[in-house]
């Protein structure tokens, strides 16, 4: 069980980190002058959609290699199971 001092840190710490959003939003010049620009939309957008691809890209490039590393293993154990057995092996 954690002692009462590392819960106390960790509160703390956390409370800090919560108390510090507001001030890592953004800079104020541009959050101020894209949000209420109309001729800045879509640069705003361009910045919202190259974001949601950089953050899609790790899990893709993850499950892709998953994926074929599983379908490498079950062509592997199909192979072997249907691999004729050697002579004088008895089942």
């Amino acid at each position: 069980m954690r002692s009462r001092r590392q819960i106390l840190t960790m509160l703390v710490v956390c409370m800090a980190m919560l108390g510090m959003c507001a001030v890592a939003v953004a800079c104020p010049t541009c959050k101020d002058n894209m949000a209420h620009d109309p001729a800045s939309a879509n640069l705003v957008r361009g910045y919202a959609y190259s974001i949601m691809f950089m953050l899609s890209m790790p899990p893709l490039i993850f499950g892709s290699m998953c994926a074929y590393f599983y379908w490498e293993v079950r062509k592997a154990t199909a192979k072997e199971s249907q691999a004729p057995l050697p002579v004088g092996v008895k089942i």
